[in-house]
């Protein structure tokens, strides 16, 4: 997705981040460096948004609105971010400043949108990326995890515990603004996630028999009387803006994957676990928004992943999300070390001299929160 995150390479099929769509999933300004002369040529580009996110909370006043565990969530505090999304440069044209000049030009316009604060995101290897970046002023913000798991031919089982809902965007919204939206990074546009083709559909796990599994309430009702535990979570389509294909694999691991393939067709009634075929281009989903509260709310989690990973059948190869460090919900979302390999960096660099708001002041000397929110169109 950012790049190659396994040791094998992922090669990406189709320009990142242009979808093949009338409407891109995120609209934003692209710079290009040229040659000089009588046959220009673009040697390098930069692609740049403008958002408003969530940098801070504000704790509520004390004196009620909470419900047994559930207190009243925290209100948001936000403030507008310039996102790089992408930086190119051709091999026979680096070491040049081209890159350097491009992402000034770049933090220029971000300035006259009124962006207080510049970021990017890159794996941990990319040396190359991380000193360009930490040369201009750029300091490593948040190292978030990737995780990344294979959708075999079988479904899994849910948990008998846990109900899994599918609710409208609307709903989604609801909830996501009521107890999410304090979250670092959280999109102030969350409609407009939420609404775009590529977001597939939002699952809401609840312990089975209770009031919103027997009966959707819808979502103002089911905030005023939650049950004690449940988990949230949407879900982007990478596939319909790029494809993913895992190149540089040993012959073994190749045939070992085949292998399980081949068991699969063979026997199956042994619901083997086969690994599809990731050295082809494969699409990929993308579980984002993930949150959630009470004590189960980890088992709530592992249902829902399990509900998303039955429904990718047929229509991607891996299901991924990216997780603060420090994630409650983590351990409930499997992953594959041989998939979900290096994890990401996130710089950050303030461009204003001023602060929006004295409670947080400086966003770039902040102590991590337990969650982060992924931008699925940043990807």
């Amino acid at each position: 997705m950012r790049g190659g995150h396994q040791r094998q390479g992922v090669a990406l099929h189709g320009p990142p981040r242009r979808p093949r769509l009338p409407h891109p999933p995120f609209p934003g300004l692209p710079h290009a460096a040229e040659t000089s002369g009588p046959v220009r040529e673009i040697v390098g580009v930069i692609r740049g948004s403008v958002k408003i996110v969530a940098c801070g909370r504000k704790m509520p006043r004390q004196g009620g609105g909470g419900t047994r565990t559930h207190a009243p969530a925290a209100a948001p505090i936000y403030t507008k971010v310039g996102y790089i999304l992408g930086l190119r440069v051709l091999p026979s044209h680096r070491r040049m400043g081209i890159g350097l000049k491009l992402v000034k030009r770049m933090e220029e316009w971000f300035g006259e949108k009124g962006a207080e604060y510049a970021y990017m995101a890159t794996t941990k290897g990319n040396d190359a990326s991380l000193g360009l970046f930490t040369g201009c002023g750029y300091s490593k913000f948040r190292t978030p995890s990737i995780l990344v798991h294979p959708v075999f031919v079988h479904g899994l089982p849910v948990p008998r515990s846990a109900a899994v809902l599918r609710i409208h965007p609307a709903d989604a919204e609801v909830i996501y603004r009521r107890r999410l939206a304090a979250t670092e990074f959280f999109p102030r546009d969350i409609d407009a996630v939420l609404a775009n083709p590529l977001s597939v559909v939002t699952v809401l796990a609840v312990p089975a028999g209770c009031a919103a599994a027997e009966r959707w309430p819808g979502a103002e009702a089911f905030l005023a009387a939650p049950p004690e535990s449940w988990a949230i979570a949407s879900v982007w389509d990478c596939g319909g803006v790029f494809r993913l294909e895992i190149r540089g694999a040993s012959r073994l691991r190749r045939a070992a994957a085949a292998a399980t393939r081949a068991a699969d067709r063979a026997m199956p009634w042994l619901r083997i676990p086969s690994v599809p075929d990731l050295f082809r281009p494969f699409g990929a989903w993308f579980l984002y928004g993930i949150g959630g509260e009470g004590p189960a709310a980890e088992t709530m989690a592992a249902a829902l992943w399990r509900e998303v990973h039955n429904t990718a059948r047929g229509a991607a190869a891996v299901v991924a999300a990216e997780v603060a460090e420090m994630e409650p919900l983590r351990r409930g979302i499997p992953r594959w070390r041989l998939l979900s390999g290096a994890d990401d960096v996130w710089c950050v660099k303030r461009l204003a001299e001023e602060y929006s708001d004295g409670a947080v002041g400086d966003w770039t000397k902040s102590t991590p929160g337990p969650s982060i929110f992924v931008d699925p169109r940043e990807l």
